[in-house]
């Protein structure tokens, strides 16, 4: 299985422009969906120089109006600085559209200056989350209901039974928890088997008999290649941009797996979360994986790498897989 993922990111030092990306980003889409991609990923960060992708939800439903198969994800959609019954009826919407074809992990954000920007209080984000995510569900009963002294009625309520795809996310234990007492997937953003281990634990605690966690373990981050050495060179200033101020953006309760603390290409390839591919290398990553994660513009390197990447990944990657039988 393929993975495709997109942030949109500029650095200041690289020779396209958002609006450049944006119409890559479509482009791509669509041809994950004509060539066998599963999932496409996209998330959200706000107030960064390199304009980090802040509107998923847009991002997410432009990409599956130009699709027919293809699963979007929101990983992670950050719920402390939206309104819970809009996303209600926004995700609604998209539900509506592309039924079944939306999933949305819920984040509870973690950076100080997001939550000054949108005047929240970052010490409430675990209990302002999940409070957020019991009124959504309830948003879409479809009948009308009282909070806190108003009527919320949601109406069109989605067509995916019984709602549309939610998970939790987070990497602490708290949101192993929170996952578990709301009867929804956990989707943590580190790799710790431990955290996936707790919420099962609590799940069969609390009698929720569909429990399922996804817990990552990279790469974060595939490019497939002809010649590595190459298309490194291409992209190591990206990258090294891309892994570093992610890592900047990291807490103690907080971490995610594409944070790698590097200097050169060797510690971004020893992270075991940036790997640059030959198709015969990529091949046996699936093979013994599983799965195989995409990152076509990653850092805003030339759209033409990407691209190389995704032809490569069909034209030789997928046929090498297919003749396993």
């Amino acid at each position: 299985m393929f993975t495709c993922r997109f942030e949109l990111r500029v650095p200041p030092f690289a020779d396209v422009t958002h609006a450049q990306l944006h119409r890559e980003y479509l482009d791509m889409v669509s041809w994950c969906d004509d060539n066998g991609i599963a999932t496409v990923i996209v998330s959200e960060h706000h107030g960064a120089d390199d304009g980090f992708m802040a509107s998923p939800l847009v991002l997410a439903s432009a990409a599956l109006a130009r699709t027919d198969n293809i699963m979007v994800a929101i990983s992670a959609l950050l719920l402390p600085f939206h309104n819970p019954i809009r996303i209600a009826e926004d995700i609604a919407a998209i539900d509506l559209m592309a039924p079944g074809r939306l999933s949305v992990t819920m984040g509870v954000a973690y950076r100080e200056f997001e939550f000054d920007m949108f005047g929240k209080d970052r010490t409430r984000r675990g209990r302002d989350t999940e409070e957020a995510i019991k009124l959504i569900l309830q948003c879409w009963s479809g009948e009308p209901f009282e909070h806190e002294g108003r009527t919320i009625w949601v109406t069109p309520k989605p067509v995916t039974e019984p709602h549309p795809v939610l998970m939790v996310g987070g990497s602490v234990r708290a949101s192993a928890l929170r996952a578990a007492r709301l009867g929804l997937p956990f989707s943590p953003s580190t790799p710790d088997q431990s955290l996936a281990d707790l919420y099962y634990e609590e799940a069969a605690r609390l009698g929720y008999e569909t429990p399922f966690a996804i817990v990552p373990d990279g790469p974060s981050m595939v490019m497939v290649t002809e010649d590595p050495e190459r298309t490194w060179a291409a992209i190591e200033r990206h990258a090294l941009y891309d892994a570093g101020l992610y890592n900047s953006w990291q807490y103690d309760d907080h971490h995610n797996l594409t944070a790698v603390d590097a200097d050169d290409v060797a510690g971004l390839a020893a992270s075991g979360q940036w790997d640059v591919l030959t198709p015969e290398q990529c091949a046996q990553l699936v093979r013994d994986k599983g799965s195989a994660m995409l990152h076509p513009l990653v850092g805003g390197i030339d759209p033409a790498i990407g691209w190389e990447s995704l032809e490569l990944t069909k034209n030789r990657v997928m046929p090498l897989l297919a003749a396993d039988g």
